[in-house]
């Protein structure tokens, strides 16, 4: 672990939610962490929060919906000496919307964001993390990568993807000493949830609490994980312990796949 340390995390889509909880979760355990944003002007709240770690974070900015921006920062990301030790693909888009509501441009942008992003930053780091010895990536999936769930086919498909594209790098790389796994959060405390609730709330007049108890009804455990919770998880793939972990889907979900 000492040697993946020294080489760093990069973290996509560190600014807010379950990417920053990610990125601090790094930093506080003592790992240098490039954070990859989409504008430098959201890293502010990422910064202060990283506090006495600041001088270990690093920013850069790229749009993941544009796959040449992908394709430069997975270059200039590979070309570093050292190369990063972890990859953790977190950046991505949700959309709820029924089959034919959703356009054609809303579903590239999706796929483009949840899938293609991972897929080139996977092809241009994971070959460079072979020659410094080896690797982790573990991409940020969702219960949607392991369940169909109505009016979310573009979501659903973009996320059901990333499995199949964590499970064939895991195979295709696992003796060269790179590990590829995916973790998939349930309903978790972010912006996504409180934009479900706030549509609930919208279409059904029921008050907040109310549609924080019809989202979560299916839940055994009766409440949202907190975005720490996940962090500690994509932290120990990280770890000696996770070393023979490999093409797994790590739910984290209170138990809602049950």
């Amino acid at each position: 672990m000492t040697e993946l340390l020294m080489r760093g995390a990069v973290v996509t889509g560190a600014n807010r939610g379950i990417g920053k909880a990610v990125a601090l979760a790094y930093l506080r355990a003592g790992w240098p962490v490039t954070a990859v944003l989409r504008t430098a002007e959201s890293a502010a709240a990422l910064r202060r929060e990283a506090g006495e770690h600041a001088a270990r974070l690093f920013l850069t900015t790229a749009d993941l919906a544009d796959a040449a921006q992908v394709e430069a920062l997975g270059a200039e990301l590979a070309g570093r000496d050292p190369v990063p030790g972890v990859l953790v693909n977190n950046a991505g888009v949700e959309l709820s919307a029924p089959l034919q509501g959703t356009t054609l441009a809303e579903l590239q942008r999706v796929l483009a964001i949840n899938t293609v992003a991972p897929y080139l930053l996977c092809r241009a780091l994971i070959p460079a993390m072979v020659q410094e010895g080896g690797g982790r990536v573990v991409n940020i999936g969702s219960i949607a990568s392991l369940k169909g769930i109505r009016y979310t086919s573009a979501y659903c498909a973009s996320k059901h993807a990333l499995l199949g594209l964590t499970r064939a790098l895991a195979v295709e790389w696992a003796s060269k000493g790179v590990t590829v796994n995916l973790v998939a959060p349930g309903w978790t405390e972010t912006d996504m949830l409180s934009r479900a609730l706030e549509a609930v709330v919208t279409k059904t007049g029921r008050t907040p609490e109310q549609a924080r108890a019809a989202v979560l009804a299916h839940n055994p455990m009766g409440r949202a994980i907190a975005p720490s919770e996940v962090a500690g998880l994509v932290l120990y793939l990280a770890s000696p312990a996770a070393a023979g972990l490999t093409g797994a889907a790590l739910p984290v979900d209170g138990g809602e796949l049950l």
